[in-house]
């Protein structure tokens, strides 16, 4: 089952952000919360002292205690990398929040089924392009199902190949076959940056029971459906509760995953769902009743969150978070006729399996308009 990393953005970052300064004496404030990519990045590093967000309370220690972020690599182990695409435009204004001009965090959606980040392949990969200095935030998706050239590991069992999704799985410790930094979320950000050139700053990973628990922990969201919806289509006993109708309907945690999991009639379907849910958790999120609660909510589940972002960058995120009017909200997904349904014999599972095709080339072309933040447009 999939699930949508642009809905679970927004709300850790506002569910971390907003009890920062309670977890301030546990964690640096300037240390990434899990292992960095420490990849060549397009973008620099918050450079001065943040002002907290006016939601988080100053924090508890010294900020000069804080253990400065590691310092970004130049190199990407032993093999060579392609040429990347252009930097970002100059900007034309000083970043806003003290963060840096861009920034663009990949976040995972992992379909693990139990505690933890050992295993799990990435059942949903979005990129999201923040711009601290128009300011817009650029949202786009990439199909699991895309075969890739899968870098540094041929040395085990020669894996070379395979779907975006194993990446993944590959990279995290249980499979133990990557050494290199970031785990799992680290060989999929040197896979999509190998074959298509899309450079990720930071991760965020979240496995679908965290999902779940977030959602029933607010209460829920409402989310209005333009004709009813059937969610039993992949279950083996149907449930009343998961037929939806049109209008206007409230959701628990499963019945939000389970919409943003639907792919009928394509796989494609899935990204208008999350942009509904998306819409829906923003409004619940900002409501007068569910802000005091928040702090609460992020104390109970930071442990369950795979990222690599420090509490400063997560306070930035909050910052620009409230200064983004919503036309500069921007999420698309790359035109579906650029993606052939296809079928490839997978040599590590001994299996032919589904594939999605496509132009190399074409994608790395989209791909470099939205880094440099002209694609897409509103």
């Amino acid at each position: 089952m999939r699930l949508s990393m642009i809905l679970l953005l927004l709300l850790l970052v506002v569910l971390l952000g907003l009890t920062a300064a309670g977890i301030y004496v546990i964690f640096s404030w300037e240390k990434p919360l899990g292992p960095a990519l420490n990849l060549p990045t397009y973008t620099a590093p918050i450079s001065q002292p943040l002002p907290i967000a006016t939601q988080v309370a100053t924090p508890l220690v010294n900020l000069a205690e804080a253990t400065p972020q590691a310092a970004i690599s130049t190199q990407v182990n032993e093999f060579e990398q392609p040429s990347s695409p252009s930097s970002t435009l100059e900007p034309s204004a000083q970043p806003l929040c003290g963060g840096p001009p861009i920034m663009t965090i990949l976040m995972i959606g992992s379909d693990a089924r139990s505690t933890g980040y050992l295993y799990g392949l990435a059942d949903s990969v979005h990129v999201v392009r923040i711009d601290y200095t128009k300011p817009d935030v650029m949202m786009v998706d990439f199909p699991r199902d895309l075969w890739v050239e899968i870098p540094g590991i041929s040395d085990h069992h020669g894996i070379t190949h395979g779907k975006l999704n194993q990446a993944y799985l590959y990279g995290n410790p249980g499979m133990g076959y990557y050494d290199g930094d970031g785990a799992g979320p680290g060989l999929l950000a040197l896979t999509l940056d190998y074959n298509y050139g899309m450079r990720a700053d930071h991760y965020i990973a979240v496995d679908r029971q965290t999902f779940v628990k977030m959602i029933d922990a607010i209460g829920g969201v409402d989310v209005k459906l333009n004709s009813p919806v059937d969610l039993n289509d992949i279950h083996d006993t149907p449930e009343p509760r998961m037929v939806l109708q049109a209008g206007m309907n409230h959701l628990d945690g499963e019945q939000s995953l389970r919409l943003a999991s639907d792919r009928n009639p394509t796989t494609f379907q899935r990204m208008k769902y999350e942009k509904l849910i998306l819409s829906a958790l923003r409004e619940k999120l900002l409501t007068p009743e569910m802000l005091p609660k928040l702090p609460l909510l992020a104390a109970r589940f930071i442990g369950s969150v795979q990222t690599d972002l420090s509490l400063s960058e997560i306070n930035s995120l909050i910052c620009i978070s409230q200064e983004i009017p919503t036309d500069n909200i921007m999420a698309d997904s790359f035109p579906h006729d650029m993606f052939t349904a296809e079928v490839t014999y997978d040599e590590n599972r001994d299996v032919n399996t589904f594939i999605y095709g496509v132009d190399n080339i074409a994608l790395r072309a989209m791909v470099s308009k939205f880094m440099n933040g002209i694609w897409p447009m509103p």
